[in-house]
Order: C-alpha cells, then structure tokens, then sequence
C-alpha cells in the first residue's frame, strides 16, 4: 500500500527512482535504523571453517525449533552451509563488538584464521563451530534454502544449543555495534 504523497517528507520522495522503487544505497541506509541482535553464522570444522557476521537471522518456529538467516552468495559461508549442510547462529553479547568486527571483515583476517582463539569454540550435534562464549549458540542442519536475488534464506532445524546467562545482547543500530540495556 502506497502512503499518500502528503505525507511522505521530501526527503523521502527524492529517494524514489523514477521507476517506483527504492534504490539500495538509501534502502540500506533506512535498514541501518531497524536494531538487530548481532550473530556469527559459522560453519565447516577445524582446517576449514568460515564465519560471517549478520544480523539477519529470525526464528521461525519453536515447535519445532527452526529459524531462518539470509546470507549473500557470494559471502564464503555461504558455500560452506551448502556443502555440510549445517551451520551456528552464535548470537553475541554487549563485550563482543570486537568479535563481529573480526567476522564482518573489518580486521583482514579471513576464513579459518578467524576461529584463532581454538578454546573458544565447540562442537555439538551437527559439528557446525558454536561459540562457548556466545549468549546463545544455535547448531542448526540445514533443511531448506530459497534463492532471492542476492541473497539465500536458509532453514535451520536447531539441533542443540548452548546458552549463556546474565549477558546483555549486542546490538547493531545506526551502522554500530551498541549494548542494550538491561531491564529492571
């Protein structure tokens, strides 16, 4: 549904191409405004495993446990899901911003170089790396994948997990890493 043109701001109505829809620099500018919690997507095992942060990753169903998280094709893990069919959903606390920096590739470490700190990892029923120190580590198979444009949604069944209490959640909002405040 189209909102009346009275009351879009100009700004707004200046970030419409001419053909009708939004073009991607000010759409990923307007995403930056949605708060996500920030995850690692992991997958493969040691020798081979690759990571990727993101924040596009929802559950879908509890019963039974599944979630949904969408990744670019051409992004490494991509593949890797693929081929083992299976992947992490590390969500991060507030004290990991530097931990997503190093897996959303803004420290020039790649790949398996990423999993440095080898204590800091497990393995449980599906082998995909889950991080000990995460707020929640999902093992999640990979039963379905949907092609979109750009991007995958792959379909996890969650396996097992690993849960962290008494941390607060790591938060991406306004193109930064920030804690959220715990309630009271």
């Amino acid at each position: 549904m189209n909102a009346p043109t009275s009351l879009l701001s100009t700004a707004a109505r200046t970030a419409a191409p001419a053909h009708g829809s939004v073009d991607p620099a000010s759409y990923r500018a307007a995403m930056r405004h949605h708060a996500g919690a920030v995850t690692i997507l992991s997958a493969g095992g040691p020798g081979d495993r690759t990571g990727m942060t993101a924040t596009s990753v929802c559950s879908l169903s509890d019963t039974p446990p599944r979630l949904i998280a969408c990744v670019n094709r051409s992004a490494s893990a991509h593949g890797l899901i693929r081929r083992t069919a299976a992947f992490g959903v590390n969500m991060l606390h507030a004290d990991q911003a530097e931990l997503a920096n190093v897996f959303a590739g803004r420290r020039g470490i790649e790949r398996d170089d990423r999993f440095s700190d080898a204590d800091g990892w497990l393995s449980l029923a599906t082998g995909a790396p889950i991080l000990r120190d995460a707020l929640i580590g999902l093992d999640c198979e990979l039963i379905d994948e949907h092609a979109h444009d750009t991007h995958s949604i792959f379909v996890g069944a969650v396996r097992a997990m690993h849960l962290r209490e008494g941390e607060t959640p790591l938060i991406y909002f306004g193109g930064a890493f920030c804690g959220l405040a715990r309630r009271t």
